[in-house]
């Protein structure tokens, strides 16, 4: 490989926030929602103790070393999940699901469009949002086409 070749590499990082939620849609009765939900519609909520795992993807610059500098990628995590996410309702305190039923799914969409406002573009790779041990939604901020 002549010095000239760029390198790409992936680099991950990891943060936790604790909050409650409750799995309700507004388009569903309660009945339904209770059915679709069980036990995560309960009116008073419910709380978990997130994990997140953000990887950028970029050239390994040659004079640095790296990727991207893990304080900048620190910094953008603070202002983008921990800020808004840590100690949360995330129901009643974050706009974003007032009309969004807060799922994973929808609070790694919620991640990867914060961070996509902050980060240089196109490094953004991968949210990956671990709900409990068992439960991981990977989000790469893939959209379908309306039919």
């Amino acid at each position: 490989m002549s010095p000239r070749s760029a390198r790409l590499a992936r680099l991950s990082r990891s943060v936790t926030f604790s909050a409650c939620h409750r799995l309700h849609s507004k388009s569903l009765s309660d009945e339904e929602n209770l059915q679709l939900f069980g036990k995560c519609n309960n009116p008073n909520g419910h709380g978990h103790n997130y994990k997140v795992i953000v990887t950028v993807r970029g050239e390994i610059d040659p004079v640095s070393g790296m990727v991207m500098n893990l304080t900048d990628l620190k910094e953008y995590m603070q202002e983008a999940i921990v800020e808004p996410l840590d100690h949360k309702n995330l129901d009643k305190d974050v706009p974003f699901f007032s009309e969004v039923v807060s799922t994973t799914e929808n609070v790694a969409v919620f991640i990867w469009d914060s961070l996509r406002k902050l980060l240089p573009q196109g490094i953004l790779y991968k949210v990956e949002v671990h709900e409990t041990e068992q439960n991981v939604v990977v989000y790469k901020g893939e959209e379908t086409i309306v039919k």
